[in-house]
C-alpha cells in the first residue's frame, strides 16, 4: 500500500547580487550539488529584502526562506546593509515565533562570491531541516485558516513594525553598526533589553490587529474573541477599550458585544 507523494518544500531563497549569488552561481558552475527546492531571487543588497517580502512567501504557501548576503563588514555599500539585514531577521524570526510559526523556516548566512562550497553545503543542510519540520503550519499544528489569519494579522502591521524596529528597537545599537561585531548584534537582540521593547511595542499592537480582524468578520463578545485568541478577557477588555478611544471599535449595548466603527 503506497504511502503517498514524498513531500519536498517549497524554498524561496532571497540573495544579495554581489556576494552570496556569486556564490550560489560558483557552486552551479562547480557541478556541486544540492536540494533543487529552493527558487532564488537575486537583489542588490541583502539589506532590500522587507519583512512584507518574507511574510507575502509564507502566505503563499513556501515552507522555508533563506535570506544571504555578503560577509559582515563586507558590504558592497556604505550603510553596511548586512546589519540592517541581520537586525530585520532578528525582529523576523521574534515575529514567527509569537504566532507559533518556527521560526528555523527563516534563516540568514552570509557567503562570499568564492564559496560555492559553503553554499552548497548550506543548502544540504537548510533542505532537508526543512523537509523534516514538513508543510508550513502542520508542524506548527495550525490549519490553513488559522495560518492565513496569524500571517495576514502580522502584514497589516509590518509598516508601523518597520518604523518601530527603526527608531526604537535599534536605535543602541546605531551609533555603533559601523564597526560593531556581529557577536555583539546576536547577543543585544537576544537580550533581556530587546525583548521588552518588542513587547511594549508590538505585542499590543499584533494583539488588537487579530482583534480587528475577527471584528471583520461579524461583532463579538469580549469572551468570544477571547476563546478564538490566546488571550484572557482582561486583555481583551483592555484591548478593546483602548481601540475605542481610538475610534477603532465601538460597544453595541443592546448585542452586548463590540463591533468595527
Amino acid at each position: 500500500m503506497g504511502t503517498g507523494p514524498e513531500f519536498n518544500p517549497k524554498l524561496l531563497g532571497m540573495i544579495c547580487n554581489w556576494c552570496c549569488y556569486g556564490g550560489a552561481d560558483l557552486c552551479g558552475v562547480s557541478r556541486l550539488q544540492y536540494p533543487p527546492h529552493i527558487r532564488l531571487i537575486r537583489v542588490m543588497c541583502s539589506a532590500r529584502v522587507d519583512l512584507a517580502y518574507i511574510f507575502r512567501a509564507f502566505s503563499n504557501g513556501v515552507d522555508g526562506v533563506f535570506i544571504g548576503g555578503c560577509h559582515i563588514n563586507d558590504c558592497h555599500y556604505i550603510t553596511n546593509g548586512n546589519y540592517n539585514a541581520l537586525g530585520m531577521v532578528k525582529i523576523c524570526k521574534k515575529l514567527l515565533e509569537h504566532i507559533g510559526i518556527n521560526p528555523e523556516r527563516l534563516r540568514l548566512e552570509w557567503v562570499s562570491a568564492g564559496e560555492g562550497i559553503r553554499f552548497a553545503n548550506i543548502m544540504n543542510e537548510y533542505a532537508p531541516r526543512m523537509k523534516k519540520l514538513g508543510p508550513l503550519g502542520k508542524s506548527e499544528g495550525m490549519d490553513k485558516d488559522q495560518l492565513k489569519f496569524k500571517i495576514e494579522a502580522v502584514t497589516r502591521l509590518i509598516p508601523y513594525i518597520k518604523l518601530v524596529e527603526r527608531e526604537r528597537l535599534r536605535a543602541p545599537l546605531k551609533l555603533r553598526e559601523a564597526t560593531e561585531p556581529e557577536e555583539a548584534h546576536n547577543k543585544f537582540f537576544g537580550s533581556d533589553e530587546l525583548n521588552r521593547l518588542f513587547n511594549e511595542t508590538i505585542v499590543d499592537k499584533l494583539a488588537i490587529s487579530q482583534i480587528m480582524l475577527l471584528l471583520q468578520e461579524k461583532p463579538l463578545s469580549t469572551g468570544e474573541i477571547s476563546g478564538k485568541l490566546d488571550l484572557s478577557p482582561s486583555e481583551v477588555a483592555r484591548h478593546m477599550s483602548s481601540s475605542s478611544r481610538h475610534g477603532l471599535v465601538r460597544y453595541d449595548e443592546s448585542r452586548k458585544c463590540f463591533a468595527l466603527a
